[in-house]
């Protein structure tokens, strides 16, 4: 084994390091249809993330990932078990950017902001602010048909962030861009990640893109969805997707995939 990746299996739970959690999932279980013929999604999902931490989640279609992120972005609620978010509510990231087409990247910014309770006379610097920080200074104006999917997905980064949570949820955010783009944007989101000091949970199919980003790649069956293995991975940031490092590491974890989906009889 890599000496970068340490694994755990079948444990109850995935723990905190540092104190308190940021999200904590206790015993979660989530079912679709009616009475007596439900659907079981998720099943007995036990997972804590530490404040600051990174957590990719990965996993066959169907398997929960995106339901178990909209339980915690309270999107939801779970058919039993507790979830538990000290502090503001989470910021969701999508996979499509969710923009206004009417307002300007600023004024999308905006909304959050007042949604937020962030006083009107407040709201354009703490806009430009942020179009700064994800490196769209002079972005304000811009109208959302006017920009590149990069950049509006940038757009919708700051407006996530402008939610003023210190948990960042994120459903697969770039995986309809081409591949330099999303390159650039592995390095942003690491970057903002650190400087923000963030906890978050990134929701990916992309094996590579979970190792590059992740302090820990967890990884759920399919049907219903459980915590099938936990990967921490101590490789430096910031990481290349074409490192030897992540490669190693992703061939690794794409074999245990691959597993998951022989066991429970997915293609």
């Amino acid at each position: 084994m890599s000496p970068a990746l340490t694994t755990s299996e079948d444990a109850p739970r995935v723990e905190a390091t540092d104190g308190a959690p940021a999200v904590r999932l206790s015993h979660v279980h989530k079912s679709f249809g009616r009475p007596g013929a439900a659907t079981a999604v998720l099943d007995d999902i036990s997972l804590d993330v530490a404040p600051g931490e990174f957590v990719t989640l990965l996993g066959a279609s169907g398997c929960g990932k995106s339901t178990l992120l909209n339980l915690v972005a309270g999107l939801d609620k779970p058919t039993a078990g507790t979830i538990e978010v000290p502090g503001a509510r989470p910021a969701l990231m999508f996979q499509e950017h969710a923009l206004f087409p009417w307002l300007t990247a600023g004024k999308n910014i905006e909304l959050a902001l007042r949604l937020a309770g962030v006083p009107r006379a407040e709201r354009r610097a703490e806009a430009e602010r942020l179009l700064e920080l994800v490196r769209l200074g002079g972005a304000f104006g811009k109208r959302v048909h006017e920009l590149s999917g990069g950049m509006r997905q940038r757009v919708a980064l700051a407006r996530s962030l402008a939610q003023g949570s210190n948990v960042l949820l994120m459903d697969e955010p770039f995986a309809a861009l081409d591949a330099i783009t999303r390159d650039v944007l592995h390095d942003e989101i690491t970057r903002i990640w650190a400087e923000r000091k963030l906890a978050v949970l990134f929701v990916t199919h992309n094996v590579r893109e979970a190792v590059r980003l992740a302090q820990r790649v967890v990884l759920l069956s399919s049907r219903p969805g459980r915590v099938a293995r936990e990967w921490r991975i101590d490789l430096p940031q910031p990481r290349r997707i074409e490192s030897a490092g992540v490669a190693d590491l992703s061939i690794e974890i794409t074999e245990e995939l691959r597993g998951e989906i022989r066991r429970h009889g997915q293609h």
